[in-house]
């Protein structure tokens, strides 16, 4: 029987290690000097002016909207093609997500329906780079309203002005779950370009403890949403080879386009967009799309009896259980968001996987397909 492929394997070595121990023999496990290293070296990689670290993707998607003064009784325009947080972090701050439709080919939100999705209420947009691919920064920025980027999935893309993600600017929430491009195990940053928001940031990730403060003296209220010294270690060894990792990423997915376009031909199989002009995706996960007859969750059940792992991958947010219930959305609201939601399924992608692994993989989806 052949061996099985898993969705993700996450990337950790000697490195890792090694970094780890170090700051064990400090005794500084947290709060200490390592975390601000990885915030200026993130930083420094994507171009931004500044960073400040945090326990997650969502906490920085969270502190990120306070920071931009969004509050009780606001709507912010978002996707509703993400992962869950995305639309979760606006509801913290008790505002609503209103969602506005996908753009076909990018998978990322449209910006003409966004604009349309914009009222008196509206006090930011929170655009998804997703599956890495940018979403259309400049068109959001014309709407004149406070940005916040979702680019945990995106670290290494560039946008159409060749502008790294999270360098723009704008408040930009990365993380560092194990399958992304750079993991801590847990963990996520916030880059942004002004000063005082980081200020702000880092109080609040630290239960509002301003730098100057004692230990038991908050002038405001916090969350407990550190990165530790011991993940800001894992975090700088995986800095140190980032580009060999996007790079190796870059690689399977190129190996993946070229087995699957056969199927793509024949039977209409959806492959990820190719980049235009000076867009380039930051590899997260390889998606395709079933054709529209095929029945995507019989799909991946034949996959995994084959030995190939995969999974439906993304769900619509405004169609989960919570969504439906609280917020009231049903199905038809946004029809492309829907279409490619329900035909979605993430191959198996890491770094390290081979030529040989990608080509099993495709010859076992082209036997689900055709047979």
């Amino acid at each position: 029987m052949s061996e099985e492929i898993p969705v993700a394997k996450p990337v950790i070595g000697r490195e890792e290690e090694e970094r780890v121990l170090a700051v064990l023999r400090s005794g500084q496990l947290s709060l200490g000097p390592t975390g601000p290293e990885f915030e200026r070296r993130f930083a420094e990689k994507v171009g931004a002016r500044h960073a400040s670290a945090v326990s997650s993707g969502t906490a920085g998607l969270h502190l990120a909207l306070r920071a931009v003064g969004v509050r009780d009784g606001d709507e912010v325009v978002t996707s509703p093609f993400s992962f869950v947080a995305s639309a979760n972090a606006i509801v913290f701050e008790r505002a609503t997500p209103v969602f506005a439709d996908i753009d076909p080919v990018t998978l990322d939100l449209d910006p003409a329906a966004a604009a349309a999705a914009v009222t008196e209420r509206t006090t930011a947009v929170l655009p998804v780079h997703i599956f890495g691919y940018p979403a259309d920064l400049p068109a959001f920025e014309r709407l004149g309203l406070p940005i916040v980027e979702d680019a945990c999935e995106a670290l290494g893309a560039l946008d159409r002005e060749g502008v790294p993600v999270g360098g723009r600017g704008h408040p930009a929430a990365f993380g560092f779950y194990a399958n992304k491009q750079l993991t801590t195990g847990e963990g996520g940053l916030v880059t942004m370009g002004d000063a005082s928001m980081k200020a702000r940031i880092d109080s609040e990730r630290n239960q509002g403890r301003a730098p100057d403060m004692g230990w038991l003296d908050h002038d405001r209220l916090g969350f407990n949403y550190r990165l530790s010294d011991l993940q800001a270690a894992v975090g700088l060894a995986q800095l140190d080879r980032l580009d060999g990792m996007l790079a190796d990423r870059a690689r399977v997915a190129a190996a993946y386009r070229e087995a699957l376009a056969p199927l793509a031909a024949d039977v209409g199989l959806g492959l990820p967009c190719e980049d235009r002009d000076r867009e380039r995706r930051g590899w997260f996960v390889f998606v395709v799309q079933v054709p529209r007859e095929r029945d995507r969750d019989q799909v991946i059940r034949d996959l995994r009896a084959r030995g190939v792992q995969s999974k439906p991958y993304l769900p619509a947010i405004h169609l989960m259980s919570y969504y439906r219930e609280v917020h009231g959305h049903r199905e038809g609201e946004f029809p492309v968001c829907e279409d490619v939601a329900a035909r979605s399924v993430a191959l198996p992608f890491f770094p390290e996987m081979t030529e040989g692994q990608v080509d099993r993989v495709a010859a076992v989806l082209a036997e689900v397909l055709r047979g």
